[in-house]
């Protein structure tokens, strides 16, 4: 037996050993919950501290992390306003070039008609003397007079200026035609500038039929075109009254392509205009070149910019990506951490739920169903009346 005080009112009474290992299990279990709860208050106050000090080293990470980026795109930035400005540089480069070359077109052109107007004039002069002997000849004598006499004013005039120029009579037939002479030339590096099929046409004044000009475009031009010639010259002294062909050079490429019709004084200055312009062309035609390269060099250096804006790209959207998967990381760890907060939380309402039934602990419900114990605590309480 064993001999309990009560703490209320000072008696003395004797229990069992089985009451006495109950009553003090309880007090037992009433200590731990007790202690139980202030190990979880402590838990969940370190927990809330330690999440704390997590957030606040993910926030500082986060700003480290957004002004590297910022401090990359910054760098990036200036990489490609330098790389504007460089191609605002070349561009304006080859306008320059291409300004100049023009001007001393402008200049070179200038210097051609300067040239025509004097052909012009000593061609005029010479009118006369054709037509005296035109006159003068038969049919037959005029044409071969017409080829002969441009054939000498070649060689006296273009020959020595063209050393390795070819015009020779056309005696290849080709479908049953072929034109009166073939002109080509040269450039020095071997590459042919210009080509020229010539048609002489003459007649007295007594030939019954007259022809027109016109009536033998068809067949020089399809002469130039068998023979592979960029130019096709009818010269001709029919249409002597013409104010149009008398006047100086025709162009009739409105109605054949590249085609001239001209008197036999514009023989020589037709030619040499026709190479001045064909050498300045080839000329243009290398400056061209040049200049495509240029911007041939120019599409490159976009084609860099474009290769570089692409990998600058990728690089944020890398940067994005990662960014996310930090996000994602940091969100399964919240998680994770409110689960465990949710069960220590459960844990505490279970101690609590201890707590309250301890506390709802009495000697009636403890004496409930015990007769034994219900007698003492009945001696007990009537020994305290007395």
């Amino acid at each position: 037996m064993r001999e309990l005080k009560c703490p209320h009112c000072g008696n003395v009474f004797t229990v069992d050993e089985n009451d006495y290992a109950a009553l003090l299990g309880q007090v037992k279990n009433a200590e731990f919950e007790r202690e139980l709860s202030r190990r979880v208050h402590e838990l969940e106050q370190n927990l809330q501290v330690r999440e704390q000090s997590q957030r606040q080293a993910e926030a500082a990470r986060q700003q480290a992390a957004q002004a590297q980026m910022q401090l990359q795109l910054q760098a990036l930035q200036a990489q490609v306003q330098q790389a504007e400005q460089q191609k605002e540089l070349a561009v304006a480069q080859v306008r320059q070039k291409a300004m100049e070359a023009y001007s001393k077109k402008e200049q070179e052109l200038a210097s051609v008609r300067s040239q025509m107007d004097s052909q012009l004039k000593a061609a005029q002069e010479q009118i006369a003397y054709y037509k005296d002997l035109k006159a003068r000849m038969s049919t037959k004598m005029v044409g071969e007079t017409l080829e002969i006499h441009c054939s000498t004013l070649f060689n006296q005039y273009l020959r020595p200026l063209m050393p390795y120029a070819y015009f020779e009579k056309d005696n290849e037939v080709v479908e049953g035609t072929k034109g009166d002479f073939v002109f080509r030339d040269k450039s020095d590096d071997g590459v042919e500038y210009i080509s020229v099929m010539f048609e002489m046409k003459n007649e007295n004044e007594e030939t019954a039929t007259k022809h027109k000009n016109e009536d033998f475009f068809a067949k020089l031009d399809s002469d130039r075109r068998k023979k592979g010639c960029e130019y096709a010259v009818l010269v001709s002294m029919l249409e002597p009254d013409s104010e149009l062909y008398n006047g100086g050079i025709v162009d009739v490429s409105y109605r054949y392509e590249k085609m001239y019709v001209i008197r036999p004084q514009f023989f020589v200055p037709l030619i040499t205009i026709l190479c001045q312009t064909s050498r300045k062309s080839l000329e243009t035609r290398r400056e061209l070149a040049m200049v495509k390269a240029q911007q041939v060099d120019v599409t490159h250096f976009e084609e860099k910019l474009a290769v570089f804006k692409e990998g600058f790209s990728r690089n944020v959207r890398l940067a994005n990506d990662r960014f996310r998967d930090a996000i994602e990381e940091i969100d399964k760890t919240i998680n994770h951490l409110t689960k465990v907060r949710e069960n220590l939380v459960k844990s505490g309402d279970n101690l609590d739920a201890a707590d309250k039934k301890l506390q709802e602990v009495t000697i009636k419900r403890l004496t409930y169903g015990n007769p034994t114990m219900k007698a003492k605590f009945d001696e007990a309480a009537l020994h305290k009346d007395e």
